[in-house]
């Protein structure tokens, strides 16, 4: 059978024509031709960033580039005149990089049977040993939507700036150290393109917990950096298709660890829970007096409810001085009110409105080596003493970068809103094909979507459209979403490109891939 054509099952209705019948409607299969429409596939180039390398698990490795969602697509465009796609693949299934030898990009993470581990191994891709030539795969993990028309992202010497002006991904493949990743891609000379951009310019803020080391993009660069890119993109007659940016803080990387995950059965908690309430019991009656009881701490003792963790949030009140003052005058020690102020001028504990970013699993109820120094030098505390108040989330307020609270989570979704404007006016100009990923997202948080027989939900590990990142999609949801984009080139172009199948892609990448 000619690859060039897809099988569809079409009911005929036998005798239609000339004569009557009561047999059975019979059914055959007849061949429907696979066409671009108004598209041209000879040439298709694919820019973005992580999501469109193919980023899985935590790295980017072969297998996953091999099932990345320009390449799912590109398979598809072949099939209606599509030309070759080359990607730039990594070394290895590994994951991760080395610079000059030194480990600068960590390893991929694996399913262990209980959650995911990071692949312990040492990665082989060495990324000062440039590789030749143009590749349709322009995706560059962590780029922004200006990083893409940046003079000097590959230039290898700044990897060593502080802070660094390239990325070792664009490093890897740039035609040369004054490139952009706009330029690498109009030398090809695109038919067709995908780009899907933006993210970064809002995650960034989200995974760093909104602490500010990673802050939001301006709206005003956004919109100069994807109108170039679009405008450049089409100006050569080129078609293409754009996905819009996803609320990112309903991503599993943010949904995963509740803001109660304290259990009363934990053997290394619960004993402790009575001496911790009569602890922080002087303190709630100085935040009833301030006339802030919502800022009380208790944990639960019943061995059926956990307690939420304390967090510091900075947009509350500063009432470190008021905490002072007060317990002084109830009669405690000047030292031991300092310091309880210190701790709890800003804390509360979590509540459902808060989202703890999911590295925080690890170090919740865990003593803050770099708290216990800054106690004992600041204050003069033993070890002993400064380690007893720096247990996170229990005695040491989870630190901004741990959580995004609600003013901040309000940052990025009217940032979101702003970018995804900019992209919609890009769209109904240029009349290109466009992917709702933002509606996408949405739908698999609150019901999920169903795949063939597949439902893809947003839950970690186990929901099938994200890997055990948190952040990227697994090969089965790099799939999901490339149909969404060929329904949508189909809409836009009047092509007739198939489907793939939810069952040729998995949902976990073995600990031992070759």
């Amino acid at each position: 059978m000619n690859t060039q054509y897809k099988w569809l099952l079409i009911l005929l209705i036998f005798g239609i024509i000339g004569c009557e019948s009561d047999d059975d409607t019979p059914l055959t299969e007849v061949e429907v031709p696979v066409t671009a429409g108004n598209a041209d596939f000879s040439k298709y180039v694919a820019l973005g960033n992580s999501l469109t390398a193919g980023f899985t698990d935590g790295a980017l490795f072969v297998a996953a580039q091999e099932n990345s969602l320009p390449n799912i697509l590109s398979k598809q465009f072949a099939l209606a005149g599509g030309g070759t796609f080359t990607q730039p693949l990594m070394s290895d299934n590994i994951g991760g990089a080395l610079l000059g030898g030194t480990q600068i990009l960590a390893p991929r993470l694996f399913f262990n049977g209980s959650g995911p581990a990071p692949l312990e191994a040492t990665p082989t891709t060495e990324i000062s040993a440039s590789l030749s030539g143009s590749f349709n795969n322009m995706g560059i993990p962590g780029a922004k939507s200006f990083h893409l028309v940046a003079p000097g992202y590959g230039n290898i010497a700044g990897l060593g700036t502080m802070p660094a002006t390239a990325n070792p991904y664009y490093v890897r493949i740039a035609s040369s150290a004054t490139s952009t990743v706009l330029e690498d891609a109009m030398a090809q000379d695109p038919t067709f393109f995908s780009l899907w951009i933006g993210n970064n310019d809002v995650l960034g803020y989200a995974l760093s917990g909104g602490d500010g080391t990673d802050p939001i993009t301006d709206t005003a660069v956004f919109t100069q950096a994807y109108d170039a890119l679009v405008t450049t993109l089409t100006s050569q007659g080129a078609k293409g298709v754009v996905f819009n940016i996803p609320d990112v803080t309903a991503i599993a990387h943010f949904t995963t660890v509740p803001f109660k995950p304290l259990d009363p059965n934990n053997e290394a908690f619960g004993p402790l829970i009575p001496a911790l309430n009569a602890q922080f019991a002087g303190l709630n009656q100085v935040f009833d007096a301030l006339g802030v009881s919502e800022r009380k701490i208790m944990f639960n003792t019943q061995v059926d409810s956990t307690s939420a963790v304390i967090v510091k949030d900075e947009s509350l009140i500063d009432l470190s001085a008021e905490i002072t003052g007060a317990l002084q005058m109830a009669g405690v020690d000047a030292g031991t009110a300092t310091i309880t102020g210190f701790l709890y001028g800003q804390a509360r504990q979590a509540n459902k409105n808060d989202l703890l970013v999911l590295p925080s699993s690890s170090i919740i109820g865990q003593v803050n080596t770099a708290a216990v120094m800054d106690l004992m030098s600041t204050f003069g505390l033993s070890q002993e003493q400064a380690g007893q108040l720096a247990v996170n989330g229990i005695t040491f307020p989870l630190e901004d970068k741990w959580v995004l609270l609600p003013s901040e989570q309000e940052e990025i979704a009217n940032a979101t809103t702003a970018f995804n404007a900019v992209i919609d006016a890009a769209v109904q100009q240029q009349g290109l094909a466009f992917v709702d990923a933002n509606g996408l997202l949405d739908q698999v948080s609150e019901t999920g979507i169903q795949f063939d027989e597949f439902l893809i939900r947003g839950n970690l590990v186990f929901g099938g459209l994200f890997s055990l990142d948190g952040v990227h999609p697994t090969a089965r949801g790099y799939a999901f979403l490339a149909n969404s984009a060929a329904q949508a080139i189909n809409e836009t172009y009047g092509s007739t490109l198939s489907m793939v199948k939810a069952v040729d892609y998995p949902t976990f990448y073995s600990a031992t891939l070759p």
